[in-house]
């Protein structure tokens, strides 16, 4: 597609078209409030080198992929990066500008980098002759306008319902008098005569600013960019499109907007057009790094490699496995804050066994809660859903809460309206002080919920039944010496005012609890036809075995047991309840130490406090992934920094299982692991700010103050504890215990994974025998890594 009376002839329209869809694709997408779960801001260029997508996102977003050298300086002075982490990170840079010797490395991180900035945009350089902050401008009026198209539910009124965003904005901003207040005069007749489509204008406006193909890419990825979250927000429109099969240009559309503010802005003051054209040819000048850049890009390999070190001689190493059959087995969600209580729960009896999992346990469902026909997809945004439940009870309980929630809906109406508002909050403001009294003194009620148990809606026959659940017992590597109680635990996180909530659920239920997931799977694996069809597929139950189903609440390390969905004795639970209560304490007691002002007995009461900035430390410290048997890593402490997956590589002939972790739990644990590197090294582009003036906008986000752009990612308070950094910001240490040979034929068949480790966004190594044995190079190579003896 291309404009008339251009300059483009076709095949450089078709260039300039290209360039802005590579760009879109540059953007990570951002998922809305209500199901947030963590997405790697580096997405769009995980197809790049880590050097070079670092010189790309200077260029177009003003961030470093590392830290300041006072923050490497500091990690050397105090021990933690050590000499042998230095020339190890030196030795294994192929950079050609990398420092000549160890000396001149430990010299570049006591220089301070100039904090990076983005290439200039039209924007930029009319304020700078002008004296008028256009780019704030910009800003502001795209945020008022995309907070009201973006509304999910919100607001009580919708702006251009229906409309593509382009027609509507246009709409908008030809009646949008705030530019032109600003001093942009004729923006209102420029936007009106403007072609009709996104396509058309992105054209017009690229041949009108000289823009060329060589050019065009990382110009247009740094005008999204400059959209923040709304851009992210469009980009989550186009995912969700492409998993239904079809598309959405909402983000094209945003480009649009983006380079007719461009346009007008030169034609406003055309005697930037000079500046312009030199800016131009940056845009276009080839991704080469710097002599800092290079150096401290090894400092972050050396403090990686000081984590490793301290890891290695953390774990307990290759114990023999117990034979004897277990008192009980508990299969727990990968996150790295099941780790600290899944330590604390085994040493309550020499006889307690934990596994790790996908928190959604291998079932993929779209459900429908009580009351409620929304559908809700547990499991990872990765993948689909294959499977339909609900927890719908009888039909009289289905009235009851449905009528309560539409009472609830009209209420928060009547309390937003325009002029009930303010004869509600006269009328019942004392209503609200015992609540607010309750809430403050940290009375409010918590725990479970009691919706009744989730089926599966229609349900599976027989065969589907033993099929299912045999292929989850082997992906959990769970097929043998079955303990008599096996409990199945999901997590969620119970917390007041926070709308940020639904990210510190489990990721591998798409941001809502593991309480659904976790009780779907206890019915199916004590049905009675799943039982009787398992031996068909080299499982056999034996018949005392019984499956529970429990929620972990990761804020008041409490666990909820769905006892009554099965049966069992009233001493084995009662025993199992004093166990997980026991271990419930001793995790409090270790997570309070990381919590400021927190104890380990006040810890739990965090959960109920609405005027807490940090209620728990989520997945902040999250370092490592280690698929293998449980008896590796049993015993160490891992100071819930790793995520744990069972994983048998012997028991595994096909590697089904392998490609499974490596494409599915892997790359969800990379998501959550960059984005809190993002949130850290870059907070104010990847970052959502300071949580203490975050105000929510439309159901999908959050703003600083009272407007201006979509703020993704994590908070400041996520990661910084007011006096230093909670999350240590470090790229993500896959060992798995598997010959090199099988992890290469994944990677071989899946290039998206492969490229993870291959452009340096992740480490990957293997173990033998309890050791980190090799480390993964690029070309598919392996280099020994040097080995300590865990065992010793």
């Amino acid at each position: 597609m291309f404009i008339r009376h251009t300059q483009f002839g076709s095949v450089e329209a078709s260039a300039i078209m290209d360039a802005g869809k590579r760009a879109i694709r540059a953007v990570p997408p951002a998922f809305p409030l209500d199901a947030t779960v963590a997405v790697n801001p580096f997405l769009g260029q995980t197809g790049q080198d880590f050097t070079s997508a670092g010189i790309r996102l200077l260029r177009s977003a003003g961030v470093s992929l590392t830290m300041t050298g006072s923050h490497y300086e500091a990690e050397i002075a105090a021990g933690r990066i050590t000499d042998e982490d230095l020339a190890a990170a030196l030795e294994t840079s192929s950079a050609a500008k990398k420092p000549g010797r160890l000396e001149q490395l430990k010299e570049l991180a006591k220089h301070e980098c100039p904090m990076p900035k983005a290439a200039p945009t039209v924007a930029d350089l009319a304020a700078a002759i002008s004296g008028i902050d256009w780019p704030s401008i910009i800003e502001k009026t795209i945020g008022l306008w995309a907070s009201g198209y973006f509304d999910r539910g919100q607001a009580l009124w919708s702006c251009a319902p229906g409309q593509q965003a382009f027609t509507a904005w246009r709409s908008w901003a030809s009646r949008d008098l705030t530019p032109e207040i600003a001093g942009l005069t004729g923006f209102c007749a420029h936007v009106s005569q403007a072609p009709d489509t996104s396509e058309q204008a992105i054209l017009k406006a690229s041949d009108r600013l000289k823009v060329n193909p060589q050019a065009a890419e990382i110009l247009f990825h740094r005008l999204i960019m400059d959209l923040g979250g709304w851009a992210q927000h469009a980009r989550w429109l186009l995912w969700r499109a492409e998993q239904e099969g079809t598309c959405d240009g909402t983000l094209g559309d945003l480009l649009a907007i983006r380079l007719l503010w461009e346009d007008a802005l030169l034609n406003r003051y055309p005697e930037i057009e000079g500046q312009w054209e030199a800016t131009l040819e940056l845009y276009s000048a080839p991704l080469a790094p710097r002599r800092i850049q290079v150096g401290y890009e090894i400092l972050q390999d050396a403090a990686e490699r000081a984590y490793l070190r301290g890891l290695s001689a953390n774990l307990a190493g290759a114990a023999p496995q117990a034979e004897e059959r277990p008192i009980l087995q508990a299969a727990f969600c990968i996150d790295v804050r099941s780790e600290v209580f899944r330590r604390a729960l085994e040493g309550q009896s020499q006889g307690i066994e934990t596994l790790g999992f996908a928190g959604f346990f291998g079932l993929p469902v779209s459900h429908r809660d009580h009351g409620s026909d929304v559908a809700e997809s547990h499991l990872p945004v990765l993948l689909k859903p294959a499977l339909d439940s609900n927890s719908h009870g009888s039909a009289d309980s289905e009235k009851t809460t449905r009528i309560k929630a539409r009472a609830v809906r009209a209420l928060g109406r009547f309390r937003q309206a325009a002029v009930s508002s303010f004869a509600y909050v006269e009328a019942a403001g004392l209503v609200y002080a015992g609540k607010l009294l309750k809430e403050t003194l940290g009375f409010a009620e918590r725990g479970a919920s009691c919706s009744p148990a989730p089926k599966l809606y229609p349900a599976l026959s027989a065969d589907q039944k033993a099929a299912t659940a045999a292929t989850i017992l082997k992906a959990m590597s769970l097929t043998s010496n079955f303990a008599r109680s096996v409990l199945l635990v999901g997590h969620g996180a119970n917390m007041r005012n926070n709308p940020h909530q639904s990210a510190y659920q489990c990721g591998a239920c798409g941001g809502h609890s593991g309480e659904v997931s976790a009780r779907l799977l206890a019915t199916l694996l004590n049905d009675a036809d799943t039982r009787a069809g398992l031996s068909a597929h080299g499982i056999v139950l034996p018949s005392d075995t019984r499956f529970v189903a429990a929620l972990h609440d990761t804020t008041t390390d409490e666990v909820a047991l769905f006892d009554s969905d099965c049966a069992g004795t009233k001493d084995e639970m009662e025993c199992l309840r004093n166990w997980l209560l026991r271990a419930g304490a001793e995790a409090r007691a270790e997570r309070a130490v990381r919590l400021p002002g927190a104890s380990a007995v006040s810890v739990a009461d965090r959960a109920l406090d609405w005027s807490q900035i940090r209620p728990e430390w989520g997945l902040s410290g999250c370092a490592a992934f280690i698929a293998a048997p449980r008896h590796l890593t049993a015993g160490a402490s891992l100071d819930g920094r790793a995520f744990l997956h069972s994983y048998d590589w012997q028991s595994d002939a096909d590697l089904k299982t392998l490609e499974l972790i490596m494409t599915a739990p892997v790359v969800v644990a990379s998501w959550i692991s960059l984005q809190y590197y993002g949130s850290t090294v870059a907070p104010d582009v990847f970052g959502s700010g300071n949580k203490l003036i975050h105000n929510v906008v439309g159901g999908i986000g959050v703003v600083e103050g009272n407007g201006g752009r979509l703020r993704p990612g994590l908070s400041w308070q996520a990661v910084h504890d007011g006096e230093r950094l909670a999350h240590a910001p470090l790229r993500l240490s896959v060992m798995i215990e598997a010959p090199e040979e099988a992890i290469l034929s994944i990677l071989g068949k899946h290039p998206e994974v492969r490229d993870l480790f291959e452009n340096g966004w992740l480490h990957l190594f293997t173990l033998k025998d309890g050791l980190v044995s090799k480390r993964y190079r690029p070309g598919g190579q392996w280099s020994e890594e040097q080995s300590v003896d865990l065992a010793a």
